[in-house]
């Protein structure tokens, strides 16, 4: 059964059923009394009373009928035995609800471009929605309305334009429902977008053109009619995609059609694209440069490109092998032929045609006829000569070139028959022919001339000239026409070469006349003149064709001088409905050349008349013409000068074709076309040649003309351009130039362009005024535009002073064509400002900080530059060294600045000078950077100006050893002991020392060469005995630089080393032995090896020997500093047998402190003798040999102990007493015999000081009691958790008898752990320390006080006192364990007797609770009983002995804890107290010297043992101290609660009480003599409060300036003992420094000051009793 029934759809007016089904889960039958709906909206439609059987169901209908939009709820109620239930009823309003996402992101978009994306909505109500979408730019949804119904989906659209490049965040309101100006009625989501700006890059092979800015396209030179073609690569770098085009610009100006193309036009890349676009270039005019200009524009890009597109048209080159072809003299009715070679020496196919009739109609002709040539090759041309008549030939024939001049070939041939045998015609009378052509001379008018006046002659060449001419005229001769014009002029009916004949009309064309079948005649005729333009008669000859369609009649005539005369031509076709063509061909020679010299030969004219016709019957079709004109618009140069151009008419069909120019083109009064008429044969073709001379009348557009194809209404139209125009340049900015303010005296450059607008190229020149070509200059100054382009020169402005400059040059251009004319000017207006610039710089002082020396560090300084003109500037360094101890610096030395030395830095801006600092020494840098202005020359103009000075310190890597301490065998050594064994203070000097350039080649520790060798120190690990402990040394190694370093030991298996003899021979002897062994078992060891050390920071290195077999063992170590110190360390260590008598030097050379030989008495100087056996030594010094230092029998070096013994591992001092005579150095090798062992021999040095040439402080400075500066600092060592304040104390100089006092402090660093200390002092008793032990609480500090008593001789003290500290739980834990094995051991030895006569148990001693009374533990029964005696009872005792025994040795004795032990060095020189007084007069009275003397007494050596301290309670006993404290303590507390006591305390408070020292021995003199002695009486002791004090002695000592004579001491009576006093301060400071070391109070807080009032001297005890009780208060 439903909990609950929900309406959810409904609606008002309407009834919606639903049914409750009830179920008995029960056995039992159900019945149940239902209460119905208390409201009327729901209505159950059942009985009051169910009942329902077990297992089944029982269904209840219940009807909602609302009436009004609002909320439902009510309940059915059921009741029954068991108890009542109810099913809620709940009726819930409809809702309109969209299920929209949070955000939407679209994809990256490109600026002005747009990406789009999609989303989900979904109606999650049950009603029918509404929505309606709101949305700003740049977004746009789709669709914005809609209608969704229940759980229907519907997609939305988003599109994203951005026009700029953002970040883009909108929120889109979907209202939805009825009530859509309701909040709960609207949904918002946010749409994302990101917009950037597209960037495309345009790639193209080949280098950078200089006068242009952008990419450069060349297409270098392609042939004249053909294409090349050219990749260009775009490339889209940048994330979003980008829409672009690429189109051509226009050429300004042209009428042609631009000769590039591309093949791409627009697209859109892809993120990362790259897209090959292809650019074709095809040249139409030869011998001419195009340029172009490709736009690349991207859509939303912030720049265009803009790619130059050049190319160059070449043509064609032809020649012939010969321009003269000499067919000699041929008989009649015969033929000659001859070959010539028709050469192309270009890289273009050439098209030629001959013009000639090879067809029948001319005595020459020339197969092929026309054709092409292949790109550097030539072909074979077979000329043949067939002459008609007897007389000679000559016919000069162009061969027509497409696009080019055509060439000349001379052809010349004499016919003879039998009756006519006219002179042969050669070669040298066309070459004389030609020559007088050239001068316009007549020959026969020459002829007649020479023959009237005798002067006239022929000259060299054989041209007749008079001789005033033959002096003038030069030897070769120029030709006055051009091919092209000699061909033009035949084409109009002139012969050639000279116009002495011609014809008119030179081309017919015939019509085709009615045919008709009655008609008697098919032919048509028209006539030619022909003229005579010379003085003489002339012959004319007609060259017939055999079965030819046109003829000429009559054949041969003559033609008076100056007289015309006239043919007929007549067109007789052969065939019908064809096409006809010919050249007739007519030979004009003078008549009487047979009556002249042969050498004044004149060769024949040649004259041509071009017919057409055609046969085509009316009605008939003519022939459809296929054929292309190439090219189909003609240009040409927009100058009034004479120009030609060529055309190509191609026939393209199979039949043949005819063309005629139509006379309805206009204008053609200008134009002129040749050849006018033609018949071109299939697939051939015809080189018309276009002449005219352009004019300002002819339409700028051009004008068509139209050629007739097969005289019918076929057209061919050729549209030709022949117009003037102005040559035209266009200056960038409107003809104006402004630089931006400029330097005084250096250069601004600054680009400009200008551009053709021309058709044609032209030149160019640059004018400068006078007065300002020193200021501007141009790049470059002249040079030639091409048509369209666009050409970028380089200004240059140097002003000369602070001013502004207006200058106007000139540009002056022409056409290329026509040099010296049409020359136009314009002008370019420069304005430019002269300024002075300074730089500057942020900071005028770079601090860089440290570098390590070699490295390198990038730097920037930032350059400003404040003025309003760039300033070009030039850098210079100096470099100073500040550090004064190093090497001075030497020129030789690099700059540690390396910087860009030149450079230019824009107005108002700032400009960052990258540099970069290698230091290579190390010192401290200073480097001034300064600057100079450069002018335009390069130049330096301006003194040096300091800019900034950088400073920087070259530093290398360094180490330094700052603490040392022993472990395992030389836990007991000193540290100034082991200062000398590792010889750590030369250590220390090669770690900070320079390394030298070998040193620093290597970065990093690796295995190198030892060649050239490192330095070399000794690292002396001691001696021991055999199998004893470990010799374990700690070195604490500090980087005080500031970079990190990396260190290393190589052992010599990491070294590369060369091999030894032994290695190359293989044989060993003793010495190379040892190595080996030493190698093998690896006796030497250091953790760790390697590391590296951050700046400042500390590691501590373990070195350790061990002690496994004997002998003197070494091994060489390097130590290596990356960019550092290389040092070679030489390990060495000694173990010895343990039954052999040892002593250990450090060092077989001791240095004696140098004493004055002026002094009072000379100091006690100590050497040290350990003994590292294991058995004692009985050593002594070899006294004889100390008797050679004597001098008149006064020993200068003498031992005070020159034997004795020393204990195992302990250290005795040999006394020395050195007293020099002279100012010189004494040497001495004394022996020193250990007795059952060697004998060392030890040199001693010492030096004597003469005190007047030396300072005093110099000459009392004691070597031994220099302190190193490693052994003054504390750092944690490995374990290490108490430590002391100072690891040593230096006394400096003092005088004998004194006493001197330090205080020091031990501090516990941990937090847990207690440890207790105790000072061994057993060392000398000159030292006392107190107190002598004591416990350390957890982060507790004691104070410790020490006192130091010189003896009363002068003598340099140095001493080492040990502390040993055990921390508190393993030493109870140590006792713990060894009373638990002591009661072990006593249980297993002691027994109890019980008897039945003993009143009273025997009790263990050991046992709690026995009770001590007259009874005593019977002594322990061993097992030296007799067993016989005992028999059986015994054996058993005898047997749980040896079972005691046995768990004896399985329970071995515990081991004390080791002790840390804490080394203290003391040092200090005494000096005698009159010579003290002398040289330390200041100084005097701040010691305090002792009335007795102190005197060393014998030194005893006790063995080290680990005690309990007097804190813990002892096991067996109680302390005598612990009963007298308790003693004192009780009988001071019963004085204290006397009321008497306290009454006469309280009474005597007021009176002042005076102590007077008595001194029964001493008078009251206020002065002593100076020669007494300074010991006096010693004092009695007096007792106060249980305190023994000693009396001091009181000095007053003036010293005069100068001398040294001690003028009194005087006495004074005290009233309080100095004893106590001293005993009273001495307290008084221990106690302010414990409670400042526990912060009780601060020793460097201000004093505060309390005013108290005035205290009366009386006082009662009422007021001593309130002024007790306000204290407590």
């Amino acid at each position: 059964m439903k909990q609950e029934l929900l309406w959810d759809n409904w609606d008002v007016q309407m009834e919606y059923p639903k049914i409750l089904t009830l179920k008995n889960v029960h056995i039992k039958l159900q019945k149940l009394y239902i209460r119905p709906p208390v409201s009327k909206f729901f209505i159950v439609s059942t009985l009051q009373t169910i009942v329902v059987s077990p297992g089944t169901t029982f269904s209840i209908p219940v009807t909602f009928r609302p009436l009004r939009r609002c909320e439902y709820e009510d309940s059915i109620e059921f009741q029954g035995k068991g108890g009542s239930f109810s099913v809620r009823l709940r009726a819930i309003r409809p809702r309109h609800t969209l299920d929209v996402p949070d955000s939407v992101l679209l994809p990256t978009c490109a600026v002005q471009h747009s990406s789009h994306t999609s989303f989900l909505i979904r109606n999650v109500s049950k009603i029918q929605t509404c929505f309606q979408w709101e949305c700003t730019a740049p977004f746009q949804l789709s669709p914005k309305l809609g209608l969704l119904k229940p759980g229907q989906e519907c997609h939305i659209s988003v599109v994203f334009r951005p026009q700029e490049a953002l970040v883009y965040q909108r929120q889109a309101y979907c209202r939805f429902g009825e009530d859509r100006d309701k909040t709960d009625s609207c949904c918002t989501t946010l749409l994302k977008g990101l917009a950037k700006y597209p960037h495309l890059q345009l790639k193209t092979p080949g280098p950078k053109e200089n006068h242009w800015d952008g990419p450069v396209l060349d297409f270098g030179s392609v042939p004249v009619g053909q294409s090349l073609q050219k990749h260009i690569d775009i490339f889209s770098p940048c994330a979003v995609a980008a829409s672009f085009s690429l189109s051509l610009l226009p050429n300004v100006g042209s009428l042609l059609r631009s000769e590039f193309s591309c093949d791409v036009t627009r697209g859109k890349m892809v993120p990362r694209d790259l897209l090959q676009a292809t650019v074709t270039y095809t040249p139409a005019v030869v011998d001419t440069v195009s340029v172009g200009y490709l736009l690349l524009k991207c859509k939303g890009a912030l720049s265009e490109i803009q790619l130059k597109l050049t190319g160059k048209c070449i043509g064609t080159k032809l020649s012939l092998s010969s321009s003269v072809m000499d067919f000699g003299c041929v008989e009649e009715g015969r033929s000659v032929t001859q070959t010539v070679e028709l050469i192309n020496s270009s890289h273009v196919e050439a098209i030629y045609q001959w013009d000639l009739d090879c067809s029948g109609h001319s005595v020459f002709s020339i197969q092929p006829a026309s054709g092409t040539v292949r790109p550097c090759s030539q072909i074979t041309l077979r000329a043949v000569y067939r002459p008609t008549q007897p007389i000679a030939h000559h016919r000069r024939v162009l061969c027509l070139i497409l696009h080019r001049d055509p060439i000349v070939l001379d052809l010349i041939g004499t016919c003879h028959s039998e009756l006519h045998q006219p002179v042969v015609l050669k070669l040298e009378h066309l070459v004389l022919y030609n020559l007088n052509w050239s001068r316009k001379q007549d020959q026969p008018d020459t002829l007649i001339a020479m023959q009237q006046d005798p002067e006239v002659r022929l000259d060299q060449q054989g041209i007749l000239c008079s001789p005033e001419e033959s002096h003038q005229r030069p030897n070769s001769a120029s030709v006055s026409r051009t091919p092209m014009e000699d061909y033009y002029q035949s084409c109009l009916g002139r012969s050639l070469p000279s116009p002495r004949v011609s014809v008119e009309p030179s081309e017919l064309v015939f019509n085709h006349k009615k045919y008709s079948s009655f008609s008697t005649s098919t032919t048509s005729s028209q006539c030619v003149s022909i003229t005579n333009h010379t003085s003489r008669k002339l012959r004319l000859v007609w060259t017939a064709a055999p079965d030819s369609s046109f003829s000429v009649s009559p054949l041969l005539c003559d033609l008076a001088p100056l007289k015309v005369t006239s043919f007929r031509v007549t067109y007789d076709p052969k065939q019908l409905n064809n096409l006809h063509a010919a050249n007739l061909e007519c030979f004009a020679y003078h008549k009487d050349d047979n009556n002249i010299e042969e050498r004044l030969l004149c060769p024949p004219w040649s004259l041509t008349v071009r017919v057409i016709g055609h046969s085509f019957q009316p009605g008939k079709e003519h022939f459809i013409p296929c054929c292309s004109l190439k090219p189909p618009l003609v240009v040409f140069p927009p100058f009034s000068v004479l120009s030609y151009r060529t055309v190509l008419l191609q026939n393209c069909g199979i039949l043949p074709l005819t063309f005629s120019l139509g006379h309805s083109s206009a204008p053609t009064e200008s134009v002129f076309l040749v050849p006018s008429c033609g018949l071109i044969q299939p697939g051939n073709h015809q080189i018309l040649t276009l002449r005219t001379t352009p004019t300002e009348n002819y339409p700028k557009k051009g004008f068509s003309l139209c050629l007739q194809l097969n005289a019918a209404g076929h057209m061919k139209e050729l549209t030709v351009v022949s117009v003037v125009e102005k040559p035209s340049v266009s200056l960038e900015g409107d003809g104006s130039l402004y630089f931006h303010p400029t330097a005084v005296g250096s250069q601004m450059r600054h680009s400009h362009h200008i551009q053709n607008l021309s058709n044609s190229p032209l030149r160019f020149h640059w004018s400068i005024p006078e007065q300002g070509q020193s200021l501007i200059c141009v790049e470059p100054e002249a040079g030639e535009l091409h048509p369209n382009e666009n050409l970028a020169q380089i200004w240059s402005f140097n002003p000369l002073a602070e001013k502004t400059y207006m200058l106007t040059p000139t540009l002056t251009f022409w056409p290329t064509l026509t040099p010296g004319r049409n020359e136009s000017q314009m002008t370019l207006k420069v304005v430019g400002t002269g300024a002075k610039g300074v730089i500057e710089v942020e900071r005028a002082a770079v601090d860089i900080g440290e570098i390590l020396v070699g490295s390198c560090r990038a730097i920037e300084i930032p350059l400003v530059n404040k003025s309003p003109c760039p300033v070009s500037f030039s850098l210079s360094v100096q470099q100073t060294l500040l550090d004064e101890e190093i090497i001075p610096f030497q020129e030789t030395d690099p700059t540690a600045l390396q910087l860009c030395e030149r450079g230019t830095i824009a107005s108002h801006s700032t400009m960052f000078l990258r540099s970069t600092v290698i230091p290579h020494r190390r010192a401290q840098y200073l480097l001034t950077v300064s600057y100079q202005t450069v002018n335009a020359s390069g130049c330096l103009s301006s003194p040096p100006q300091a800019l900034c000075e950088v400073r920087v310190k070259g530093v290398l890597p360094t180490l330094q050893v700052i603490d040392a301490c022993g472990f395992g065998n030389v836990s007991r050594l000193s540290k100034m002991q082991l200062l000398k064994l590792f010889s750590l203070d030369s250590l220390n000097n090669h770690l900070l020392s320079s390394p030298s350039p070998a040193e620093q080649f290597y970065k990093n520790p690796s295995r190198h060469s030892l060649h050239p060798g490192p330095s070399t120190l000794y690292f002396n690990f001691s001696a021991a005995p055999l199998n004893s402990d470990l010799s374990t040394f700690v070195l604490m190694f500090h980087n005080p630089s500031s970079i990190p370093i990396k260190w290393a030991f190589l052992f010599p298996e990491e070294q590369k080393m060369e091999l030894e003899y032994w290695a190359e021979t293989g044989q060993l002897n003793g010495t190379e032995m040892s190595p080996m062994k030493v190698h093998e078992n690896h006796p030497f060891s250091i953790s760790p090896c390697s590391g590296t050390l951050l700046p400042d920071q500390q590691r501590a290195v373990r070195f350790t020997y061990r002690h496994d077999f004997v002998g003197v063992h070494q091994l060489p170590v390097v130590f290596k500093l990356s960019h550092s110190r290389e040092i070679l360390l030489n390990f060495q260590g000694v173990t010895v047998n343990r039954d052999r008598a040892y002593l250990h030097f450090a060092s077989k050379k001791h240095v004696f402190t140098p004493v004055n030989i002026a002094g009072f008495s000379a100091p006690r100087q100590v050497y040290e003798l350990h003994n590292a056996g294991a058995v004692p030594v009985h050593y002594k010094v070899d006294l004889p040999a100390l008797s050679q230092l004597r001098a008149d029998n006064i020993p200068i070096l003498s031992c005070l102990n020159p034997e004795g013994e020393i204990l195992p591992g302990e250290t005795n001092f040999l006394n020395w007493i050195f007293s020099p005579l002279e100012t010189k150095t004494y040497h001495m090798d004394i022996p020193i015999h250990v007795q059952g062992g060697d004998t060392t021999l030890v040199r001693f040095e010492g030096s004597g000081l003469n005190p007047s040439a030396m300072g005093s402080k110099n000459s009392f400075k004691c070597r031994d009691t220099e302190i190193s500066e490693s052994c003054i600092q504390r750092l944690p060592l490995p374990g290490q958790v108490v430590f002391l304040s100072n690891n040593s104390v230096s006394l400096g100089d003092i005088p004998v008898c004194s006493r001197s006092s330090r205080i020091l402090f031990l501090t516990n660093t941990s937090y847990t752990d207690t440890y207790h200390y105790k000072w061994d002092q057993n060392i000398d008793q000159a030292i006392q320390i107190c107190p002598q032990r004591g416990s350390l609480r957890p982060g507790e500090s004691g104070l410790c006080v020490l006192t130091f008593t010189s003896t009363d001789y002068p003598t340099c003290y140095q001493q080492d006192v040990i502390c040993e500290v055990i921390q508190e739980a393993a030493l109870k834990q140590y006792h713990k364990a060894l009373h638990c094995w002591e009661e072990k051991q006593r249980y297993l030895k002691e027994f109890r007797i019980a008897g039945k006569n003993l009143t009273e148990p025997v009790a263990t001693p050991g046992r709690k609770g026995a009770t001590l009374k007259n009874y005593k533990t019977l002594p322990p029964i061993y097992n030296t009983c007799n067993c016989e005696a005992f028999g059986g009872r015994c054996s058993r005792i005898v047997r749980a002995e040896q079972r005691a025994q046995e768990a004896l040795k399985e329970w071995r004795h515990p081991e004390p804890p080791q002790p840390l032990l804490l080394h203290l060095g003391i040092t200090a020189n005494s000096h005698h107290f009159l010579e003290y007084l002398i040289h330390f007069p200041n100084q005097i009275n701040k010691h305090y010297r002792c009335t007795q003397p102190f005197k060393p007494q014998k030194q005893e050596t006790i063995s080290s043992c680990t005690s309990l301290p007097t804190e813990l309670p002892s096991v067996t006993h109680v302390s005598v101290g612990s009963v007298t404290t308790h003693i004192l303590t009780s009988l001071l507390r019963s004085i204290f609660h006397d009321p008497a006591f306290t009454q006469c305390v309280v009474a005597s408070a007021s009176k002042a009480i005076t102590y007077e020292s008595k001194e029964p021995g001493l008078s009251r003199s206020p002065s002593i003599p100076s020669s007494l002695s300074s010991a006096t009486t010693p004092n009695h002791p007096v007792q106060l409060g249980g305190t023994m004090s000693r009396q001091r002695e009181q000095y007053s000592t003036v010293v005069s300036e100068g001398t040294a004579e001690c003028l009194g001491k005087t006495l004074h009576t005290l009233n309080v003992p100095s004893d106590l006093s001293e005993e009273v301060l001495l307290k008084t400071l221990h106690n302010l420094m414990m409670e400042a070391i526990s912060g009780e109070f601060a020793l460097t807080a201000h004093p505060s000051t309390l005013t108290l009032p005035p205290v009366s001297t009386r006082r009662t005890p009422k007021a001593e009793a309130e002024q007790r009780g306000d204290s407590k208060k």
